[in-house]
C-alpha cells in the first residue's frame, strides 16, 4: 500500500514526498488505519519495521487538522531511553517539516540544569508532543510541570525493554495522571506474558496487530565457533591480531564480561569502548558518538544498544554469548547489513549453550555454518546438546511395572522507500 492510499494530511504526505517514502511496510499499513479511527493499538513487530512512522504519522496528521487544544500538550510518547527519545524527536521533525502549529520536546535524564529548564519550559507551556524517558517524566510531574489533563494520546514505545529496565511502576504512575479517554498505543519487539499483562491495564478493547519476526537480511554472513568457555578471549586476540577490527559491535550479556573484553582488547591496542547500564549518561552520549563518526572502532556492549539505536555502517556483529532467543539474536545481527550493504555475524557458542543455538538455527530453518577453533586454542566442545543429571538418571531407572509412579520432575514450559525505525 502507497501513504498517498492513506487518509493523512495533506502536509504530512508533502513530508513523505520529500523525503522519497513512497510504500508502506506492513506495520505501517495495518496500523495508521486503526490508530486514526480512534482505536487503542497494540503493535509487535520487530525493529526495522517502521514503528515510529506507524505511531508518529497518524498523530501528527490528527494534531495537523487542529481539533485539538493549543498550548496544551496532546501527545505523550515513551521511550527507555535517551537515545531511543532522540531518534524519535530526529524522526518527527521530518514527519512535521511543514506543521508550523505543531511543536514537541524531548524530555530525558542525563542532563546539566539548563536543559532541565528547557523541558520545564516547554511541558510548562504545552508542547504538543511530548517525547521522554518514564523516570525523567516522573520528576517533572512531581514537582508540577505540566498539566496531562487534556494528553489525547500515549504512546508506549519499546515496551517489552521499558519493562526489562524496571519501569513497570513508573509507566503506571504516569497513566494515572492522563484522562481517561486517552488513546493509548503500545509497541514492542516481543511479546512475553508481562506485555500481554501490562496492556490489559492499559488500553481498553486494543487492536492487536502482530507481525511474525522475520529472518536476518540475507546479505549477513552468519557463522559460529562451538568453544569453550575460556577458549572465548583466545579466539577474540586471535580473530584481531590477524585482521584489525573495524565497525564492529561485540555484544555479551554480562556487563562483567564487557569490561573484561574492553580492558582485553585495549591490551591487545584495540581502539574500542564498553558500552553498558554502569556508565552515566554523560559517559554513555560520549562513547555513542564516538563509535557513530568512527573514532572508536569497536564497541563492546550489552543488548542497551540492540535495538532502536540508528548505527550504520558496521561490518561485523559478534555474539561474545549465544543471545537468549532468536529474537534478540535477530536484534543484535541485524546491526549490520543495514541499507543493503553486506555484514558479518559471528557469534560464540560455548557447550551449556548448544541446545539454546539449536532452537535459534531452527527458528532460521538453517544451519549456522560452524568454522573450526585455532588449533592452538585447543580442542572445541562437540556441536550436540549436553545430557543433563536428570536425563542419565531417568536412562537407568528400570521400567515402570504398576503401583505408584515414580515421581517425574515437570518441565518448565533498519534511502529507502518507505520509513523505516532503525
Amino acid at each position: 500500500m502507497k501513504f498517498e492510499e492513506l487518509n493523512l494530511s495533506p502536509n504530512i504526505l508533502d513530508a513523505l514526498d520529500d523525503m522519497n517514502f513512497v510504500d508502506c511496510t506492513p506495520i505501517q499499513e495495518n496500523c495508521i488505519p486503526e490508530i486514526l479511527e480512534g482505536r487503542d493499538v497494540l503493535g509487535v513487530a520487530q525493529t526495522g519495521t517502521g514503528k515510529t512512522a506507524a505511531y508518529l504519522l497518524p498523530i501528527l496528521s490528527l494534531l495537523d487538522d487542529g481539533c485539538y487544544n493549543k498550548d496544551a500538550i496532546n501527545c505523550l510518547i515513551m521511550s527507555p531511553t535517551r537515545e531511543l527519545a532522540q531518534q524519535i524527536d530526529q524522526v518527527m521533525q521530518g514527519f512535521a517539516y511543514y506543521l508550523d502549529n505543531v511543536s514537541s520536546v524531548a524530555v530525558y535524564g542525563g542532563n546539566d540544569g539548563v536543559r532541565f529548564e528547557q523541558e520545564t519550559k516547554g511541558l510548562n507551556l504545552g508542547a504538543d508532543v511530548i517525547i521522554a524517558t518514564p523516570g525523567r517524566f516522573l520528576s517533572h510531574i512531581s514537582m508540577g510541570h505540566g498539566d496531562l489533563s487534556k494528553v489525547s494520546f500515549c504512546v508506549l514505545d519499546e515496551a517489552d525493554r521499558m519493562l526489562d529496565m524496571g519501569f513497570h511502576e513508573d509507566i503506571l504512575n504516569i497513566k494515572k495522571y492522563l484522562p481517561t479517554n486517552c488513546q493509548m498505543i503500545m509497541f514492542s519487539a516481543t511479546m512475553p506474558e508481562k506485555i500481554g499483562a501490562l496492556a490489559k491495564k492499559l488500553l481498553h478493547n486494543p487492536v492487536e496487530i502482530k507481525l511474525a519476526v522475520s529472518k536476518p537480511a540475507e546479505k549477513i554472513c552468519q557463522t559460529a565457533y562451538v568453544c569453550h568457555e575460556n577458549q572465548k578471549i583466545g579466539l577474540l586476540k586471535y580473530m584481531f591480531e590477524n585482521k584489525y577490527p573495524h565497525r564492529v559491535i561485540i555484544f555479551s550479556s554480562s556487563k562483567v564480561k564487557v569490561k573484561e573484553v574492553t580492558k582485553m582488547l585495549k591490551h591487545l591496542h584495540v581502539n574500542c569502548d564498553e558500552m553498558h547500564s554502569d556508565l552515566s549518561q554523560a559517559d554513555r552520549d560520549k562513547v555513542m558518538y564516538g563509535f557513530k563518526i568512527g573514532s572508536i572502532d569497536v564497541l563492546v556492549a550489552t543488548d542497551i544498544v540492540a535495538r532502536g539505536i540508528d548505527i550504520d555502517n558496521i561490518s561485523m556483529v559478534i555474539n561474545y554469548d549465544v543471545p537468549h532467543d532468536a529474537e534478540d539474536y535477530v536484534h543484535r545481527i541485524g546491526r549490520t547489513a543495514r541499507a543493503d550493504q553486506d555484514g558479518n555475524a559471528i557469534t560464540f557458542v560455548r557447550g551449556r549453550e548448544i541446545g539454546q543455538f539449536m532452537q535459534i538455527e531452527k527458528f532460521l530453518q538453517r544451519e549456522v555454518s560452524k568454522v573450526p577453533l585455532p588449533s592452538h586454542l585447543g580442542e572445541a566442545p562437540e556441536y550436540k546438546p549436553l545430557r543433563t543429571s536428570s536425563s542419565r538418571r531417568s536412562s537407568k531407572r528400570p521400567p515402570h511395572k504398576g503401583g505408584k509412579k515414580p515421581y517425574q520432575h515437570k518441565k518448565h514450559p533498519n534511502k529507502s522507500h518507505s520509513p523505516k525505525q532503525k
